[in-house]
Order: C-alpha cells, then structure tokens, then sequence
C-alpha cells in the first residue's frame, strides 16, 4: 500500500471505536481486528480472543483469514503507535462468520454503509462535514461548542503551515512545539493534561469546555500570527515563538480567573466512563471493557 493513500480514519460502532484505515486507491477500509471483536463479544480481552482464534484456525488448517491480515500502525490507548492487525471489508465479512455474535447482522449493515459513505464525500467534501457535525451533536455537544471545534481544526492546519515554512517538517517537532504552547497557557504537556483528565487514547480538545478550548485556540492563533512576524527558523527559534503564544493565551487565562474567583483549567471531561488500572468502567452500567 502506498502509504500517501492511506488515511486514518476512527470510526463507531454502537459507541465502540472501531480504528481503521482508509485506502484511496482501493476505495476499502483497513479495519483494527481486535477493535472489531471487542465489539461484537465485549470480551475482556479481544487481543487474546484474537490470538487463540488464529490458533484455532491454523490447527483446523483455515489459517487463510490471519494470513490476510495487514500489520498498520494505529493508535494505542498509551498514545503510542504500534503494529496492528487489520483485515479489509471482506476479511472482516469473513471474521464475523467465526465470532458468535448477537451483534453480528447490525454490524455488516454497519460495514455496508462505511465504504459508500467515504467514496461519496470524494465528490462532495459537505458531506464529511456533516457528518462530523452530527457525530458531535449525538455525543451532546452544543452547536457553539461544535463551530469553535470546527475553526480550531482550520486554525491548527494554519499553524502548521506557519511551521513548515519554518523548516518544521517532523511530526515530534509538532508535538514539541505544540507542548511548549500547552505548557505556557495550561501549566502541563498535552500528554500531562490527557492524564488530568483521565483521557487516553481519547481527543483531548473534544473533552475540553469551551473556555478550555478558547484558551487553547487564542494560543495557537497567537503562536501563528507571530511566526509570521517574526520568521523564525528552525526548532529553538519555533520554541521561543510557541512560549510568547502560550504566554498571551495564559494572560487572558489569569485575567479570567481572577474576575471569576476560581479555575477554568479543569479534570472535567465528556466521556460515559473512566478507566480503572487497565480496564474501561462504563458509568451508566459500571460495565468493565477492554482497554487495549
């Protein structure tokens, strides 16, 4: 696969995350095999479902299903990215057939609707839109939350622009740069707020209020705006940028929360359950579930 073909995409299923991977020139999806178990079984531990299931196959000579499969690298609920087992539309078909499942007929109408839906946002780019929009709207954002998310995502891919005409080109200078922004304004790296909030492999910015995200935006808009004044270059010159930009957005901070009397940096987030040690703890049924 070429790898300027591939897009990572993460996709849900009845809530569950499902990571995959979309490839342009194949129009087909490269689905996270034990994402997929643990959706249909709920298993404890998909990852082992998975591995004693090839056992099975290959000791029962069907051992064609894992050969197909295509190792990616996808997320992990560290943040790190490691090599993961995927299989395409038809594997995962094929997947389904050896995984009893109640869930199994929702989840190819499911699959059915994935790949049409992504071949039709090439034609009409709205569409993908609007789906991120409803996707928020389900989750219970309120619509002034959802249009500052929308521009903070335009404003982001502004700021990286900036970057790279600042000779910024790999993606831990990004994660450098945009550490040195969360740090001024928030006191913490984006991976040290993430855990203040008990996220993990979650968006940090789609569990943040409001003000949160304003503060987060007015420093990127700061760190952009003066990058293009001032022209630095290179990784140290970016660095200090990214401190003046942080640093305004944490005046604005200071002002707020000494006219509101208390914090506006909180441990607050969206999510319908938390994580204990390894496990995932569902608040609405203290259901536990996997978190690979």
């Amino acid at each position: 696969m070429k790898k300027e073909k591939l897009k990572v995409i993460s996709n849900l299923f009845e809530n569950s995350e499902i990571r995959s991977v979309w490839d342009s020139e194949k129009e087909d999806y490269q689905f996270s095999v034990v994402d997929v178990i643990a959706a249909l079984t709920e298993s404890a531990n998909p990852r082992n479902y998975w591995n004693m299931l090839k056992k099975r196959m290959a000791d029962e000579e069907k051992s064609e299903l894992s050969t197909k499969c295509v190792q990616l690298k996808m997320k992990a609920q560290d943040g790190k990215f490691r090599e993961t087992d995927t299989l395409d539309t038809k594997g995962i078909l094929r997947l389904i057939e050896s995984v009893p499942s109640p869930k199994a007929e929702p989840f190819k109408m499911w699959l059915a609707t994935l790949g049409k839906e992504r071949i039709d946002e090439v034609f009409d780019p709205e569409i993908a839109i609007n789906r991120s929009i409803e996707y928020y709207r389900r989750r219970g954002y309120n619509d002034s939350w959802i249009e500052a998310r929308i521009k903070g995502i335009l404003n982001r891919h502004k700021l990286t622009d900036v970057w790279k005409e600042g000779g910024i080109t790999k993606n831990f200078e990004y994660a450098i740069l945009t550490n040195e922004i969360y740090k001024q304004w928030s006191g913490m790296t984006a991976k040290e707020y993430k855990n203040y909030k008990g996220l993990r492999k979650e968006s940090l910015r789609d569990n943040m209020t409001d003000i949160e995200v304003a503060l987060t935006d007015l420093g990127e808009l700061a760190t952009r705006e003066l990058a293009n004044v001032h022209k630095p270059r290179g990784l140290e010159q970016n660095k200090t940028i990214a401190r003046r930009g942080g640093n305004i957005a944490k005046i604005t901070k200071d002002n707020l929360e000494k006219e509101l009397g208390r914090t506006v940096v909180t441990d607050s987030n969206s999510l319908s359950y938390r994580y204990i040690n390894d496990n995932l703890l569902d608040d609405n049924n203290d259901k536990k579930m996997i978190a690979d």
